[in-house]
């Protein structure tokens, strides 16, 4: 008798050959990735301008290694998710005072940032956990921001898909 065992994993992780016991027969299950949608369900059932930015926002966290749902929950947090905004920029970034082209904009800049990629800023965010990245990002002005970014974290977590 073959004992077999399964790995879920989902479409966006990485296997290494290596890393799985290759003497039992494996079978490979894969999960689909519903983080666009959630963020994206979240939005809409807000009427949040920032609905369709899913897959951009899910882009920039894997390319940066970030928690998926921090940004999205900052442009809540910050802009009601793009209803109350200045510059162009719904994450508040600079203190609203930096303009960006558009929302893909806003997106890729700020993840740098918040990666600790940008130079300029990586003292604050690089290496950092999600409550740091938070404390330098308004929660050393307002305490409270970083529970409420948190809570909204939780949000996109839990949302449910929109079924046709």
């Amino acid at each position: 008798m073959i004992t077999a065992f399964m790995s879920i994993v989902t479409m966006t992780s990485d296997i290494r050959v290596n890393d799985i016991n290759t003497s039992q027969p494996v079978a490979v299950v894969a999960v689909a990735d519903t983080r666009a949608e959630r963020i994206d369900a979240y939005f809409a059932a807000r009427n949040m301008p920032l609905e369709g930015y899913g897959e951009e926002f899910v882009a920039a966290a894997d390319k940066y290694d970030l928690d998926w749902r921090l940004l999205p929950a900052i442009g809540v947090r910050e802009s009601s998710g793009g209803k109350r905004l200045m510059n162009n920029n719904p994450f508040g970034w600079g203190s609203a005072r930096i303009y960006f082209e558009d929302f893909s904009e806003g997106i890729e800049i700020v993840s740098w940032n918040l990666a600790g990629e940008n130079p300029n800023t990586a003292k604050y965010y690089k290496d950092a956990d999600i409550e740091t990245i938070l404390y330098y990002y308004n929660g050393s002005v307002e305490p409270p921001y970083i529970g409420e970014v948190i809570h909204i974290m939780e949000m996109f977590e839990d949302h449910p898909i929109a079924t046709a």
